[in-house]
């Protein structure tokens, strides 16, 4: 039987799940006719080294280990590219997807009856009960008012992580999608030229066999990035975008602490200004590392540590900019916001490039 569907499973940290899915997925499809291509970003627990161990007795496993490179759906573009089959699908590895879904999504597509299948979590027969995330629930179903507007498609669960479409469609869409966060099924949807047709096939949502899920309470704004992506991210880029957005929150830090060391305690401009720039920049590469660079987080405290230094220093020039230019301004009559605000001017352009290249962008 010849090959016909890649299933495409990017991991972080799912080196226990990896044996028992492959085993469910064989069950689901059969012996042939299928490969699994797992996209690692290189994960701690060895789930690249497991996924090679498997590929040894398995040729149906392939592994890609990615090295500087995060997200899902950045992970699930390298999949479509990857593969020489017909049809690909996505899903998580960690068994709250079920592979018995398969079949029927890959039948519907080869039947012509939908461009694309999504395993909907909120249509008739499908469940979350095991899921046991109220929180997450509310805001899935937010998104999906929202991606509903945005995409034109009238779908029940525009952000599943589990879907199946022909891999030509999928490369054909591939340079014109953002690769942006978690939500690659929206993408998709929001880049094609024309609403597509879905077919939607109830999951049963499951409970993760192992380990721990990679998204977090940061999940909105990345949706809320992802969508910004896909309506102005061409004239301001989306990272850039991000970037100036809590630039402009570590203003109201800096200000803050300017205006208690200037006029509250009576310290000079250039000191009052220094200690402000400093406070703003430890501000700035906090709310960016869980924030713009959530696909990047420095998450171990050494990294983090190593990142904040590394940031200060490659913003040092900026800073030094900073403070002279507004202690200059302030010198010559300016008032004290405004020459503040002339200084982090400067020092933000700069900032923004040296640190995505060297916090946050070793490669």
């Amino acid at each position: 039987m010849s090959l016909e569907l890649a299933i495409i499973l990017p991991t972080l940290n799912e080196r226990g799940n990896l044996t028992p899915l492959v085993e469910r997925i064989e069950a689901a499809l059969g012996a042939a006719g299928w490969e699994v291509l797992i996209v690692d970003d290189d994960s701690e627990d060895g789930t690249a080294d497991e996924a090679r161990a498997l590929a040894l007795n398995n040729p149906r496993i392939r592994v890609i280990q990615r090295i500087g490179r995060r997200g899902l759906a950045s992970a699930a573009i390298e999949g479509f590219c990857a593969t020489a089959a017909p049809f690909v699908a996505v899903m998580d590895a960690d068994h709250q997807h079920d592979p018995a879904l398969l079949a029927d999504m890959l039948a519907a597509l080869k039947a012509g009856d939908a461009q694309i299948c999504v395993a909907s979590r909120f249509i008739e027969g499908a469940s979350t009960a095991d899921w046991d995330q109220p929180e997450r629930e509310r805001l899935s179903s937010l998104a999906n008012k929202a991606a509903r507007w945005i995409t034109g498609v009238q779908l029940s669960d525009p952000m599943s992580g589990y879907f199946m479409l022909a891999a030509p469609t999928a490369r054909a869409l591939a340079p014109r999608l953002s690769g942006i966060g978690f939500k690659i099924l929206l993408d998709l949807l929001a880049t094609a030229d024309a609403p597509m047709t879905v077919k939607e096939f109830p999951l049963q949502f499951a409970r993760r066999r192992e380990g721990e899920s990679k998204l977090d309470r940061a999940v909105l704004f990345d949706f809320l990035a992802g969508l910004y992506d896909k309506t102005l991210g061409r004239v301001i880029p989306t990272r850039f975008a991000l970037f100036g957005t809590v630039g402009a929150l570590g203003v109201v830090v800096h200000l803050a602490v300017l205006y208690a060391l200037l006029i509250v305690a009576g310290e000079g401009f250039a000191f009052s200004q220094t200690i402000a720039v400093l406070a703003a920049m430890s501000f700035n590469f906090w709310l960016n590392n869980w924030l713009t660079y959530r696909d990047r987080r420095l998450k171990r405290w050494g990294d983090f540590l190593r990142g904040w230094v590394s940031f200060c220093i490659t913003c040092s020039v900026g800073a030094l900019a900073n403070v002279a230019v507004a202690s200059l301004l302030e010198a010559q009559g300016l008032f004290w916001l405004a020459s503040a605000l002339a200084g982090i001017l400067v020092g933000s352009v700069w900032n923004y490039a040296l640190s995505s290249r060297f916090v946050w962008g070793r490669f």
